[in-house]
């Protein structure tokens, strides 16, 4: 390879991130708030191809991200079920992989309306994820007890949200 052609190549690689970049930055932009687009941000760089892909690419990133925290939770839950003997308490825990279970389907069928176009589809399946966390600790609420996922399900719910808005803005 010549190096005009090496230079001209190492150009377009160069705009393409910086076009990319910017797509990710413009896209946390459309959230209110400074403290949402450092999230979102943040967010966004678990994946590193977040910084070289378009906005249906970050819709479809960000359905993976929130969906791998979905697993991680259910994993939690595993632990606390083998580690719990009262038995109200393994039912709620039972609820809550049941609900946390349903939300990574959920994702996958967002994720695959998404790359299809189905955006309706994917919007409505993201909408009942961010419900999820609200569903186990309100079953913990019922057995009289504290929710012992509160770091994860406000995390989960922030990243449902962030998932759900990203999705919205291709709708517009």
């Amino acid at each position: 390879m010549r190096p005009s052609q090496a230079l001209s190549l190492l150009v377009v690689v160069l705009l393409r991130a910086s076009s990319s970049a910017s797509i990710l930055e413009d896209t946390c932009r459309r959230f209110d708030g400074a403290d949402i687009y450092d999230i979102c941000i943040k967010f966004f760089k678990a994946n590193k191809d977040s910084a070289t892909t378009d906005k249906r690419g970050l819709a479809v990133i960000a359905t993976g991200i929130a969906s791998v925290t979905a697993v991680d939770t259910r994993k939690r839950i595993a632990t606390l079920k083998a580690e719990k003997k009262d038995q109200m308490i393994q039912q709620v825990l039972a609820y809550c992989d049941n609900v946390y279970s349903r939300a990574v389907g959920l994702f996958d069928k967002a994720a695959r309306g998404i790359s299809s176009g189905r955006l309706g589809d994917a919007v409505t399946s993201l909408s009942s994820a961010l419900d999820i966390p609200k569903y186990c600790d309100d079953e913990f609420l019922e057995a009289g007890v504290k929710s012992p996922f509160d770091a994860e399900n406000g995390e989960f719910e922030m990243q449902c949200a962030i998932t759900l808005g990203v999705t919205k803005l291709l709708t517009m």
